[in-house]
């Protein structure tokens, strides 16, 4: 994608998020909250649901591609574009598993979760999980992203804490990168991998 269309992508997404935040002023005090305490509370507990959260994410997920691969009669396709990207990095060393793991395993989960939750209505996850799969620039993924961040947003929806769709995206991001490198480690062809169908 070149650069001026990425820019435009951008604006539009900053523009969408803004006018979803802005439609619910004056926002609620609580918006970017990360509470720590009572992680396995049935009610509110940001541990108990991140984990059922990340079960039901996996879950929906699958289904998703099935259907996807149902009604259009071909297979999903998968991110390999970036995960080709850093293949030269995965399991080439501790370090450079460590840096992965580090930049999409927690970083890069807290910064999209605070950019995309924080409003626990039914239209705003919706409208967040649209927005959290476009911004993924990977047409061929949409469904699957869409579904994923639906997930997200109603963890935070029922938690009202961003612990709990930090701590999902953190553990998809982290599973992937470190199955991976488990792969690479026995063998395997991961290029060859991510391209099969």
């Amino acid at each position: 994608m070149r650069r001026p269309r990425y820019c435009l992508l951008i604006k539009v997404v900053l523009g969408v998020l803004y006018g979803v935040a802005n439609s619910f002023q004056p926002l609620p005090e609580d918006i970017y909250r990360y509470d720590l305490r009572e992680p396995f509370s049935l009610r509110k507990g940001w541990l108990l649901w991140a984990g059922i959260g990340l079960v039901g994410a996996v879950a929906a997920i699958s289904l998703t591609g099935v259907a996807v691969s149902f009604f259009s009669g071909e297979s999903p396709q998968r991110e390999t574009d970036a995960l080709v990207r850093l293949l030269p990095l995965i399991g080439s060393s501790s370090i450079s598993t460590a840096c992965l793991v580090g930049i999409t395993g927690v970083l890069a989960p807290i910064l999209e979760e605070s950019v995309f939750r924080g409003v626990p209505t039914p239209v705003a996850v919706i409208i967040s999980a649209a927005t959290f799969a476009l911004a993924h620039l990977t047409p061929g993924e949409f469904p699957q992203l869409f579904v994923l961040g639906a997930a997200m947003g109603f963890s935070y929806a029922q938690t009202r804490n961003l612990l709990t769709p930090i701590t999902i995206h953190a553990f998809w991001n982290s599973g992937v990168i470190l199955l991976l490198t488990f792969l690479q480690l026995q063998g395997y062809d991961i290029k060859e991998l991510l391209q099969a169908t």
